[in-house]
């Protein structure tokens, strides 16, 4: 079977890895072809030859309507690419990894031209933009969701999906990142054997813009604090970012202020608490046991327009599928530095409050399901190719 799959972020890339493992398992004859990021391209030259990464994601990726806006002609030349490389290489189906804003275009062309799509990591319909439903209707042939509340939803919707549980549970339990002993960590990356804080803020230039003057205002805040002027603040680096992104912010902190690259889940694992912007990573700091406060913004334009569209409770995933706050959101206004001191001294410095958010955790976590999620998907999607080949005429 030819496999052409669609990444556009980093948390794609991972999925889009875990996935590929699972097709390749199942048939080790397939043939893929993909954008995605390194961790894709690593599966890949692990079982075939040639180049099979199209783009690296690490070129494209915006967030916010403001920034889709000014990238408006680099996005339609990428679509033109994508769509041609497609018809070109002709496979048996499309994989569409979570993406919307360009995955949704790339599913009506490859439908219209007669190729079967599969989307992974389903598009939040259910916070936003509903009318894409109808999109999901008229152009994906099977939807394969990762979140148990996606379940009803999707059933009342009539969305044909298949539901194999979470894939970032495999994700997170197989890093060695979880079984490294914290002086074996610190070693490795020269870093002081210290108390610290982990700062994951984002993989988007406009959300580091927002996160990062916040952040270095809080690592000042609580360096004053007697108890805290010997921690450290350890910024987890987006895989898509480089060091001049940071140190604009950073200035004259980097005596306590540390920008460490592919290495979150075990900065994750050995902080006492976490700011992390809303995202995957939030839910990475549920499975991986840190007690976390999130923090988000962006700009007046992005905020006035989300408010408006968005309709649920909540933006992170943890507190979405639990269906209540395991933790705090500090959203815009209110992701200011004495709102973080105030919360992340409350998560090191009270006991109670820090047991009763890994209880949350541990609810999180079971309701996502067990282990083996990727490798399920991909024996789903090779089974569902298969029954819509024998059907199709």
């Amino acid at each position: 079977m030819k496999w052409y799959i669609i990444a556009g972020e980093a948390s794609g890339d991972l999925h889009g890895s875990n996935l590929m493992k699972g097709l390749y398992a199942e048939d080790p004859r397939c043939d893929i072809r993909f954008w995605g990021g390194p961790l894709m391209d690593a599966v890949y030259r692990e079982h075939q030859s040639g180049e099979g990464l199209v783009r690296d994601y690490k070129a494209g990726a915006v967030m916010g309507f403001s920034q889709i806006f000014l990238h408006l002609r680099k996005f339609a030349s990428r679509f033109r690419d994508c769509c041609e490389d497609i018809s070109k290489w002709a496979p048996d189906a499309v994989i569409l990894i979570d993406y919307p804003g360009f995955n949704f275009r790339v599913a009506e062309y490859a439908h219209k031209h007669g190729f079967k799509v599969f989307y992974y990591i389903a598009p939040k319909v259910w916070a936003s933009r509903e009318s894409r439903v109808r999109k999901l209707k008229a152009w994906v042939d099977r939807l394969f969701i990762v979140f148990p509340f996606e379940t009803e939803y999707f059933s009342r919707k009539g969305v044909p999906f298949v539901y194999k549980g979470n894939p970032l549970i495999d994700a997170v339990d197989s890093s060695p990142a979880l079984h490294e002993p914290r002086e074996d960590f610190l070693r490795r990356l020269s870093l002081e054997d210290k108390p610290f804080i982990a700062l994951l803020a984002g993989s988007r230039m406009n959300e580091i813009s927002f996160m990062m003057p916040v952040l270095m205002e809080f690592a000042d805040s609580m360096r004053a604090l007697p108890e805290y002027r010997d921690w450290d603040f350890i910024i987890a680096g987006a895989p898509s970012r480089k060091m001049e992104d940071y140190a604009p912010y950073i200035g004259d902190r980097k005596d306590f202020v540390h920008v460490v690259f592919g290495e979150s889940y075990g900065i994750l694992r050995h902080s006492r608490a976490a700011v992390v912007n809303s995202g995957t990573a939030s839910l990475e700091a549920c499975l991986i046991g840190t007690p976390q406060v999130v923090g988000y913004g962006g700009s007046f334009f992005n905020y006035v327009v989300a408010r408006q569209i968005i309709k649920v409770d909540y933006i992170s995933l943890g507190n979405l599928i639990l269906g209540k706050k395991a933790f705090h959101e500090l959203l815009q206004y209110y992701c200011t530095a004495e709102n973080l001191v105030s919360e992340v001294r409350r998560l090191v410095e009270d006991e109670e409050y820090r047991s009763g958010m890994l209880e949350d955790y541990a609810r999180i976590r079971e309701a996502l399901g067990s282990r083996g999620a990727s490798a399920l998907v991909a024996k789903s999607m090779i089974e569902e190719l298969n029954n819509l080949k024998t059907i199709t005429p």
